[in-house]
C-alpha cells in the first residue's frame, strides 16, 4: 500500500491554490510506503530539481530544469527485506522516472543507487529537441546509514554525469523502518555536520512600513562583496571561467534583503556546451544559483538566464528563474571584464550586483582567461556620438564665425570706398 501526497515548503502557503496559481516553483515530495500489514517500512520527504542540456533542431543547445512534478506516481516502490532491496519509485509527466536502491546488511543500509530517466520526446518540456527518445542517467551511491537511523541532508547535494545536473535538498529517508515508526535518531551528511562551523550568510533586512503598499528597499551594506573565483571543467579542461564579487537584492513579501555572498563557503559546478554554458553556485543558505550563458550570432556571448532558489532570513524559500536576460555580451575567444558595479536586473525582486567582475564561458584556452572586453568600451561607444557632435559643432562655431568676421571686413571695405 503506497500513501503520497505533495506537502509545502515553508513560506510557499496552501499547495493546492499556488499550483492553480502558478506561484510555487518548489515543493516537497513525501512517501510513506506500508507493507502487507499496513505498517510502515519506508519513511521519505525530499525535494528535487533537474537541469537537462539538449540539441535543438537548429543544432544549437538549450537547458531546461525540471522542478515542477505535477501529480506524481509511486509505482515500483517496494519495502524489501533482508533478502531483496528496498526502492522509491517516482513518475511523472510525459515519461520521465527516478528511482533510488536500497540495500540491507547486518548493521547498516545503504543508498545503492540512484537513477533519472527523461523523455526529450515530450514536447513540452523539449519543443524543439533534435533527437527524441528516453534516456537515463544511473549513478551509484553506495551511502551507508546506520540500521534503524533516518538519513538527514538539509543542505544541497549535487550529483552530474552526462552534463545533466541532479539537485537534492531538504532530504529525509529511512529504508526497512523497524516496528513501523520512523526512528528519532539522526544520521545527518557531511554538509549538515560541518554547517556549524561555517559562517552563515546572514541577510540585512528591513520590514515594511504598514502605512504602505510598495515594497521596502534597502541600501547596499557599505562592505563589498568578497570576491570569489570559480571554473568548470569538462573532463581535464578548463572550459569556464569566472571571477566576481555578487551581492544579492531580494524583495519578498515586503521585507527587502542584501545578501554578500562569501567565496570561501560557496560551492561550484556546472557544464559546457558549444552553444550554452552553466556556472551553479551553492551554499548552506543558497540551494541553487545559477548563471546560463548562450552563443549568439555564432561570434559572440552573453549573460542569457539567471536561476535562483534560497533560503531567507525568515525560514521561507524565494525562487525565480528569467531566460531572456542580455548581460556581459563579448566576442568569443574574448572575456568580458567590468572591474566598476554593475547591476543584473532578474526582476522587481531579484537583483544581482557584480563586483570586479570577469568571465569567459567558451573557449577557454589553457585554463587562462583570453584578451577582456572591457565594460568601459560600452560608456565608450556612448561617448563617441557625443564626441564627434561637440566636434561638428566646433567646427560649425568656427565656421560661422569666420563667416561674420570676413562679412564684417567686407562692409567696412565698402564704407571706406
Amino acid at each position: 500500500m503506497v500513501c503520497f501526497r505533495l506537502s509545502p515548503v515553508p513560506g510557499s502557503g496552501l499547495v493546492l491554490l499556488c499550483l492553480v496559481l502558478g506561484a510555487v516553483s518548489s515543493y516537497a515530495l513525501e512517501l510513506n510506503l506500508t507493507d502487507s500489514e499496513k505498517a510502515l517500512c519506508l519513511y521519505a520527504k525530499w525535494q528535487m530539481n533537474f537541469t537537462i542540456p539538449y540539441e535543438t533542431t537548429s543544432k544549437s543547445y538549450k537547458t531546461v530544469t525540471i522542478s515542477n512534478f505535477g501529480t506524481p506516481t509511486y509505482n515500483g516502490s517496494i519495502c524489501g527485506d533482508n533478502q531483496n532491496g528496498s526502492r522509491i519509485a517516482v513518475q511523472f509527466g510525459s515519461g520521465f522516472s527516478w528511482i533510488v536502491n536500497f540495500t540491507k546488511s547486518v548493521s547498516v543500509y545503504s543508498i545503492d543507487s540512484i537513477s533519472f530517466s527523461y523523455n526529450t520526446g515530450d514536447n513540452t518540456t523539449f519543443p524543439d529537441a533534435k533527437d527524441k527518445g528516453i534516456l537515463t542517467v544511473n549513478e551509484s551511491v553506495a551511502f551507508k546509514i546506520p540500521l534503524n537511523d533516518i538519513f538527514r541532508c538539509n543542505s544541497l547535494s549535487t550529483l552530474v554525469k552526462n552534463d545533466v545536473v541532479q539537485n537534492y535538498w531538504d532530504v529525509h529517508v529511512q529504508a526497512f523502518v523497524q516496528n513501523g515508526t520512523v526512528s528519532t535518531n539522526e544520521y545527518l551528511c557531511e554538509k549538515d555536520n560541518t554547517t556549524t562551523t561555517v559562517a552563515p550568510i546572514v541577510p540585512t533586512t528591513v520590514p515594511s512600513p504598514t502605512t504602505t503598499s510598495s515594497p521596502t528597499t534597502t541600501p547596499s551594506p557599505k562592505e563589498k562583496p568578497d570576491v570569489g573565483s570559480y571554473l568548470v571543467k569538462n573532463g581535464s579542461d578548463t572550459c569556464l571561467l569566472a571571477t566576481m564579487g555578487l551581492q544579492l537584492n531580494v524583495t519578498h513579501d515586503k521585507v527587502a534583503s542584501v545578501i554578500n555572498i562569501n567565496p570561501n563557503v560557496t560551492g561550484y559546478s556546472g557544464s559546457c556546451h558549444p552553444q550554452t554554458a552553466l556556472l551553479r553556485l551553492n551554499s548552506s543558505n543558497i540551494k541553487y544559483l545559477d548563471f546560463v550563458f548562450a552563443v549568439k550570432n555564432e561570434n559572440r556571448f552573453y549573460l542569457k538566464e539567471v536561476n535562483v532558489s534560497m533560503y531567507l532570513a525568515n525560514g521561507s524559500v524565494f525562487s525565480f528563474a528569467n531566460n531572456n536576460l542580455s548581460y556581459w555580451d563579448a566576442p568569443l575567444g574574448s572575456s568580458y571584464m567590468c572591474n566598476k558595479e554593475q547591476t543584473v536586473s532578474v526582476s522587481g525582486e531579484f537583483q544581482i550586483n557584480t563586483f570586479d567582475l570577469r568571465v569567459q564561458p567558451f573557449n577557454v584556452k589553457d585554463g587562462k582567461y583570453s584578451t577582456a572586453q572591457d565594460c568601459r568600451a560600452d560608456d565608450d561607444n556612448f561617448l563617441v556620438p557625443i564626441a564627434v557632435g561637440a566636434a561638428l559643432a566646433g567646427v560649425l562655431i568656427l565656421v560661422l564665425l569666420a563667416y561674420f568676421i570676413g562679412l564684417k571686413r567686407h562692409h567696412a571695405g565698402y564704407e571706406q570706398f
